[in-house]
């Protein structure tokens, strides 16, 4: 940069004290009144840093843009990270300082219609493309304004490019296809970052063009390569507390719109007991995303979202065991890559308790065989009748 982000911040003063808008002009007369004569791509330069300081990202707006990042994560003014297929990795970009990290924090979550000030020190909100931002003030965040950017994907992976990355195994990729031709419903497991997101978005555009998806989500990360979605999408609620709609108000909805698959994004709260409803009445090939540690807990993590919605113990597991058939467990390496690492089934305990058994583990490119792997080609054979 031809000059220093204090000359930016003075320029920026100026024009907020004045009203002006940072246009070549008034951002040309602000600098004069700062005792330097600059060039006209010198102007054009600190015009182009303001509008991205008022209106956009910022200095992320360079690291959005990049189509392998997926999390921008900022610890503070000279503390900022990425994550992206290899893993996080720290960025050389740098804010003035900690006021220049709020301001940005509280622009976003503004035009997310939230509000982030002293009395409402954290946030979540979405932005009109999508993105995700997470937000902490001081001194919730002690050292500085802590501020998270989920970034939606841009594109959409087919299976053989999943291949390709190394996410997917052969076998694997032969079986969920099948999967998804028998119409088992299922769940994609893992933590945060696994991968879940893409290899449902990839799935889902393997299912039959004649049929009807319908997709509930907090905000649209799934996009699937098919001719016929729906989109509904959660909204929270305003500055006033009014206007909230729930992914639980939104599955009753898309049970009403006639889907062929009623998908849901990421499941996490009370919105587990309408889709544990939809699974057991004849809503076939149903699916979504869970976080989870392994497949084996599944259970034990529904268990606790549908307890905490009201369901007792024994419902939740007799719901599960019929309506739930297979997990897709995707996990994360040391070095960032993500794999499919577990394909289980869901079976009766015999205690009235539902559990999952693995069918296949992939290791290093192997796949071995668990218990449910017969229970898994009977599912699979669905497709072939």
């Amino acid at each position: 940069m031809m000059h220093g982000a204090a000359l930016v911040d003075r320029v920026r003063a100026r024009l907020a004290d004045s009203g002006d808008e940072p246009s070549a002009a008034h951002v040309a007369a602000a600098l004069k009144a700062e005792g330097r004569l600059v060039s006209d791509a010198a102007v054009l330069e600190v015009v182009s840093s303001l509008r991205s300081q008022i209106e956009g990202l910022g200095p992320l707006a360079a690291l959005v843009r990049d189509p392998a990042v997926t999390d921008v994560l900022v610890n503070g003014p000279d503390d900022v990270w990425v994550d992206c297929a290899d893993g996080l990795r720290r960025t050389q970009v740098r804010f003035p300082d900690e006021a220049a990290v709020r301001r940005l924090a509280q622009r976003l979550a503004a035009t997310g219609g939230r509000r982030l000030d002293d009395a409402m020190p954290y946030v979540d909100a979405r932005l009109p493309d999508g993105i995700r931002v997470h937000a902490v003030l001081p001194p919730i965040a002690p050292r500085s304004t802590c501020l998270s950017l989920r970034i939606p994907r841009r594109r959409v992976f087919t299976l053989d490019e999943l291949m390709g990355a190394g996410s997917v195994t052969p076998l694997a990729a032969e079986f969920l296809g099948a999967l998804v031709a028998s119409r088992a419903s299922f769940v994609v497991t893992g933590c945060a970052g696994a991968g879940k997101t893409t290899l449902l978005s990839c799935l889902l555009g393997r299912a039959p063009s004649r049929e009807r998806i319908v997709l509930v989500e907090d905000s649209a990360e799934l996009r699937p390569e098919h001719p016929h979605v729906v989109r509904l999408e959660a909204r929270p609620p305003n500055v006033e507390g009014a206007g909230e709609v729930t992914l639980r108000d939104l599955v009753r909805q898309a049970l009403r719109m006639r889907p062929d698959r009623l998908v849901v994004g990421e499941v996490r709260g009370p919105e587990i007991v309408d889709l544990l409803a939809a699974l057991n009445t004849g809503h076939e090939g149903g699916c979504g995303t869970l976080h989870a540690n392994s497949a084996r807990e599944v259970p034990a993590r529904v268990e606790a979202l549908a307890v905490a919605a009201g369901l007792d113990r024994a419902a939740v597991h007799s719901q599960l065991s019929a309506g739930l058939e297979v997990v897709v467990h995707m996990g994360r390496d040391r070095d960032g890559a993500r794999r499919v690492r577990e394909i289980g089934v869901t079976a009766p305990s015999g205690q009235g308790l539902t559990l999952v058994e693995p069918a296949l583990t992939f290791i290093e490119g192997e796949a071995l065989d668990g218990r449910g792997r017969a229970r898994l080609d009977q599912l699979l054979a669905r497709s072939l009748s």
